[in-house]
């Protein structure tokens, strides 16, 4: 089960979001500066009590749908490894915008424990079109390849909507049953912004022994309240220096997220 990944009853998980990768807009050109800097996240994380690490391509906007280039590949397989380097915690991997095929590809060379997939079961039509979930051809790779990587699944994910009404706790069962997800990720609706406590309570009465993490907005004065029907979180801007999403991670900001979330259990 995905509980036993992480020791403790309500997981935080860090986010270690990767400057510009090659081939990017915004490439710098300097992949060595990449993985220093995804490395001192990773260890800032482990000093500051996190459950679990998740990395992301977040610096390569505008993103693709679809598969990845092979440059973004072999950059994320890198940083990825430098992370496992850098930590016993376990390491997720999320590939924007839902390479699924590619984050689960990465995971099982470089021993990541789970992949986050924004659409893995469902359509939504986001910013860069529309999202198709590919569950079919991610569960069937897992099974080739071998490995018991875990799928953390959105539901309704951020930054994007349902093409029609759409009900959440139809979505929650549907992504678990059909769709054989190994835990859900219940969102805002843009990064940084705060999950409602509501959608939280759908997603739990929906799927009372699923694993359920919150996946955007949570900050240390929502945690308690947010959290109290959800297994844990993914955090990632409220840990920056003063909460700036493109600032290096803030080691007492984790600490005080890992004490809030600690208290929680």
């Amino acid at each position: 089960m995905v509980r036993q990944l992480f020791s403790a009853t309500k997981v935080f998980i860090g986010v270690v979001h990767l400057p510009p990768l090659p081939g990017s807009p915004r490439w710098g050109g300097d992949m060595g500066a990449v993985l220093a800097r995804a490395e001192v996240e990773a260890k800032t994380m482990v000093n500051g009590g996190a459950h679990g690490i998740i990395v992301e391509n977040f610096g390569d906007t505008p993103f693709r749908i679809g598969r990845l280039d092979a440059d973004t590949v072999s950059a994320m397989t890198l940083a990825v490894h430098k992370v496992r380097q850098a930590t016993n915690l376990p390491v997720g991997i999320n590939m924007l915008r839902n390479d699924a095929g590619s984050a689960m590809a990465v995971a099982a060379v470089t021993g990541a424990a789970f992949i986050r997939v924004n659409v893995h079961y469902g359509v939504m039509a986001a910013d860069e079109g529309l999202v198709e979930g590919e569950a079919y051809q991610t569960l069937r790779q897992r099974q080739a390849l071998g490995v018991d990587v875990k799928i953390l699944a959105d539901v309704l994910v951020k930054h994007a909507v349902p093409l029609g009404p759409t009900d959440l706790g139809h979505m929650v069962r549907e992504t678990l049953h059909r769709g054989l997800a190994d835990g859900l990720i219940i969102s805002g609706p843009a990064t940084g912004m705060a999950t409602s406590g509501t959608d939280v309570e759908i997603a739990r009465r929906a799927a009372p022994d699923a694993f359920i993490l919150v996946g955007s907005g949570i900050d240390e004065s929502n945690a308690a309240e947010v959290l109290s029907k959800a297994d844990g979180a993914i955090v990632g801007t409220s840990l920056k220096r003063d909460g700036v999403v493109t600032n290096p991670v803030d080691l007492e900001r984790v600490k005080r997220m890992a004490d809030v979330v600690g208290h929680l259990a």
